[in-house]
């Protein structure tokens, strides 16, 4: 080595040392930085994690009262399904009066943030969960209290007034926080979001209740149920249809969600599933003799086919969407964490394994019946580990946490 080599070789080593030590200084810092995030994680108080409690909780109860309305309306049933329905059902009435107490806590400590979870893109159509929720424990109540159970007249009497209820505040809501959103959220465009069928769905279960409650009703009071629910049915399956064209347009232009947000796709299955149910059962509900049927005698036959034969056309394409979303998840499920999008697809599922069996039962077919069966064993074992999921994650501060759910960035 030449003499005059060596400054400059001493200036390249100490220009690489210099280099690895802010490398390794770097590092250190971003260490720290991890250890204090953890750190401060570690210490958020319940009152903290309140503030992230989301709408999207709901997703939850409103998957929990469907699996519990499925596990009634099996077509093989053993001694004891109905006392484990009761039980589900009893369980999801707990945790639906537990989250409405975080939530009221919730607005009791940031109210001016609460106001705004209702205008919130990654937030506000969660809102529509509350009301589905209410939509599964109030066909719950008739399937374990009416239908299957032992309560009086005083119990439809009841279920009747919570219907109309219902349906006034679903029709509300399916209106204002579509309006709202469009009028009063600042950032476009946005990312379609399936949660976007939600505040829909609200109001199209009016008519899945319709066809649960209608044929306890005395004749007087069941017309104007059928007449009611198939009239939100309609409205709610015409919004989604809408929806589905931007979803596929979206998905299509952009490509498939991030895994973990890929259980949310399961959610459009719902539109078509829960409009077979409500076509088929309400057309088993109507009376032959009351009103404008006592005069059109072969009306009742000719619409309980066409309900049947509609609900095998819609099936297949509700089919179609269920494929699609089982191979995106299946596509994605090594690089999927938990989030509250999972229990998408629990409820929408529900409907697909209701309308399965109704149709089923309709064709007489045991085959189809024994699908179902078998559906709904699979179905009840994802609600199940959905929930353990959900425990690990709040456990291990996953969600409600700062950052890491639907109210980020309110």
């Amino acid at each position: 080595m030449n003499t005059q080599d060596v400054p400059t070789y001493l200036d390249r080593r100490n220009r690489n040392q210099t280099a690895n030590d802010t490398t390794n200084e770097r590092k250190a810092l971003d260490v720290e930085k991890a250890g204090d995030e953890d750190c401060q994680e570690s210490r958020l108080s319940l009152r903290e994690r309140l503030k992230h409690f989301t709408w999207a909780w709901f997703t939850c109860t409103m998957g929990g009262g469907g699996t519990a309305i499925l596990l009634a309306e099996q077509p093989h049933k053993f001694h004891g399904l109905y006392t484990i329905g009761v039980i589900a059902f009893i369980f999801n009435i707990v945790v639906f009066l537990t989250f409405c107490t975080a939530m009221a806590l919730r607005a009791a400590i940031d109210p001016k943030r609460f106001l705004k979870t209702f205008t919130h893109p990654s937030e506000a159509f969660f809102f529509g969960s509350f009301w589905l929720s209410i939509a599964s424990i109030l066909g719950g109540i008739q399937l374990y209290g009416i239908t299957y159970g032992p309560a009086g007249t005083w119990l439809v009497d009841a279920i009747r007034v919570l219907y109309w209820i219902y349906a006034a505040f679903s029709i509300c809501n399916a209106v204002q926080q579509y309006f709202l959103f469009m009028w009063i959220t600042p950032r476009r465009p946005l990312p379609f979001n399936p949660s976007w069928f939600l505040p829909n769905y609200s109001s199209m279960l009016t008519g899945t209740i319709a066809a649960l409650i209608a044929d306890s009703q005395p004749p007087v009071h069941r017309m104007p149920i059928l007449i009611s629910g198939l009239a939100l049915q309609g409205l709610g399956w015409m919004v989604c249809l809408v929806l589905l064209t931007v979803y596929f347009y979206r998905m299509m232009e952009d490509g498939l969600p991030p895994p973990s947000l890929r259980p949310g796709m399961f959610i459009p299955v719902g539109s078509g599933s829960y409009t077979i149910v409500a076509l088929i059962v309400q057309a088993q509900a109507i009376p032959r003799d009351y009103g404008y049927f006592a005069k059109h005698l072969s009306a009742v036959d000719t619409l309980q086919t066409m309900a049947l034969f509609t609900g095998i056309f819609l099936w297949v394409f509700m089919f179609w969407l269920f494929a699609i979303a089982t191979l995106s998840c299946l596509s994605g499920i090594r690089n999927m964490s938990f989030t509250l999008t999972w229990w998408g697809m629990i409820f929408p599922n529900v409907g697909f394994v209701i309308a399965t069996i109704e149709i089923g039962k309709q064709l007489n077919s045991e085959g189809i019946m024994w699908l179902g069966s078998v559906m709904t064993i699979l179905l009840v074992a994802l609600w199940l580990f959905t929930w353990v999921n959900a425990i690990r994650a709040v456990w291990r501060k996953k969600i409600m946490s700062p950052g890491k759910d639907e109210d980020k960035g309110l």
